[in-house]
């Protein structure tokens, strides 16, 4: 696949999550809202539909996804969603490969590892147990367990220290949304 630039902003585009070695993944539909220094930001409105593979969710709240902006991989290997008013979390930090566009299309690899900020503002990884366990069942080559696992202690340190983008640079867009 040929890496291309976003969309421009108001284009729909999907959102297609993998797990390593093509398994499918999250998959949804979002419209582009345009793009800044971080990267380029999409926009769920709350009732958005996702699914995967034997299940499904349904946004409770609106939701803006932050695509890392062009940077070496070690510095752009995660997708992050940012929720709004009355959503579960402040932000969701995936682990991925680095993103990549094809036309209107979003692809990466989810690395299970998840950087999340609470509602309260407490940071903390999630399903550290699960990359362990894929690291061995799936076969991870090693280069990719070194991405992912500087990777979350890079964007780890940002949010704990509410750097931008995670200082309140979403609320913009979700406004725009």
């Amino acid at each position: 696949m040929s890496p291309s630039p976003a969309p421009p902003a108001g284009s729909r585009v999907l959102v297609r999550m993998a797990k390593w070695r093509d398994r499918p993944h999250w998959s949804f539909a979002a419209v582009a809202l345009g793009s800044d220094v971080h990267g380029d930001w999409l926009g769920l409105p709350a009732g958005t539909s996702m699914t995967r593979p034997g299940a499904s969710y349904v946004a409770p709240t609106d939701q803006v996804v932050l695509v890392p902006a062009a940077a070496p991989d070690a510095e752009r290997a995660w997708v992050t969603t940012f929720h709004g008013e009355g959503g579960p979390l402040q932000a969701y930090v995936d682990i991925t490969t680095p993103p990549v566009w094809d036309g209107a299309t979003l692809h990466a690899v989810d690395l299970d590892l998840d950087v999340l900020r609470g509602l309260t503002g407490r940071v903390w990884v999630d399903d550290e147990d699960e990359f362990a366990e894929h690291r061995v069942t799936l076969g991870y080559p090693p280069e990719l367990c070194e991405l992912a696992v500087a990777s979350c202690a890079r964007v780890r340190a940002i949010v704990e220290a509410g750097q931008a983008p995670y200082d309140g640079s979403a609320r913009a867009w979700l406004a725009r949304l």
